[in-house]
């Protein structure tokens, strides 16, 4: 239980909002929840319209409750934990497993995993999950495992304090690292793509050249924000698109004159190349600044050493093809 006093300048505001202004550690989604279900009084009395006006003196009492925050079902998936604590897991996510159940994949998902293994993960919004990777990207991802902890997560990730770096395997000779700003939103024909829209969500991604390979280049990426599918959009936007992509990717660009065996193994990559390697935060319990690091998957290693096998450095002859 957790009781406040209202002041003087909280006197007459809703209780939803004087009680967010009073005690930080709760969303005020999450607050609203509590005092719909009746967890929360004022002067002994309970209420439960967010709505209610408060008053100078007023006491307003707060019983926290772990209330069921999903629908969806434990399921046993096996999970590349890094970190774990009181408060937050980080998770080296596999290429091929989706994040959040959704239309065509109410199941088998990160998030049915997590229940299963972190069953108190039901009382907390889409079970900790505060951000997202594609399928078929691979990496680090932080899911928040107490209220508190998910609502600083949130708050970092809003004031973009929170670093993801990834590095992208994107086609073409890159010269040098820049930054591409460019709003995001959804494809204007094709709704189940994101685009480069004037006037959409805002977007910026920070770029540098890892490692130069001909024809391709390893990209180390930074996010500033984080819209869905940014760095597969904006680097297709600036055409150099993700060596794999096959919604934003275009025509796969091969060298010229290379084997039939790097050919293969170039078209036959199944998925788009980027990896979440590092991820950073301040704790949400310590404010602790903390970084973990995931090294490349054995797919894009090999993939990248199968392209420096070909090529000596001094070559630079390729051409685009199907």
């Amino acid at each position: 239980m957790i009781s406040f006093t209202v002041t003087p300048k909280l006197t007459k505001q809703r209780l939803d909002m004087a009680i967010a202004a009073l005690c930080s550690d709760y969303s005020r989604s999450q607050l609203q929840k509590w005092i719909k279900s009746g967890y929360v009084s004022v002067n002994n009395q309970k209420i439960t319209k967010a709505r209610t006006k408060v008053f100078d003196g007023n006491t307003i009492t707060l019983v926290p409750q772990a209330l069921v925050q999903t629908i969806d079902k434990p399921e046993a998936i096996k999970l590349n934990i890094v970190h774990e604590d009181d408060h937050i897991i980080i998770i080296n996510k596999p290429v091929g497993l989706v994040v959040h159940p959704g239309a065509g994949n109410r199941t088998g998902t990160l998030l049915n995993g997590l229940l299963h293994a972190f069953p108190e993960l039901e009382s907390i919004p889409r079970a900790g999950i505060v951000h997202r990777l594609d399928k078929d990207t691979s990496g680090l991802m932080v899911v928040a495992k107490t209220l508190i902890a998910h609502k600083s997560l949130v708050e970092q990730l809003q004031e973009r304090t929170v670093k993801r770096e990834y590095l992208a395997l994107v086609q073409g000779a890159i010269i040098s690292g820049a930054s591409i700003e460019g709003d995001i939103g959804r494809h204007p024909v094709d709704r189940k793509r994101m685009a480069v829209v004037e006037g959409a969500k805002y977007a910026m991604t920070h770029y540098r050249i890892e490692k130069r390979l001909v024809a391709y280049t390893l990209l180390r990426v930074q996010l500033e924000t984080g819209r869905t599918h940014q760095i597969r959009v904006h680097m297709s936007w600036k055409q150099m698109p993700l060596l794999g992509d096959r919604v934003y990717g275009g025509r796969i660009r091969i060298p010229a004159n290379i084997s039939n065996f790097l050919r293969q193994i170039i078209l036959g990559f199944p998925r788009q190349a980027l990896h979440a390697t590092v991820l950073s935060l301040n704790h949400p319990k310590t404010g602790e600044l903390l970084s973990w690091e995931s090294p490349m998957p054995e797919d894009m290693v090999k993939l990248i050493s199968a392209i420096e096998a070909e090529f000596n450095e001094d070559d630079h002859t390729w051409l685009a093809s199907s």
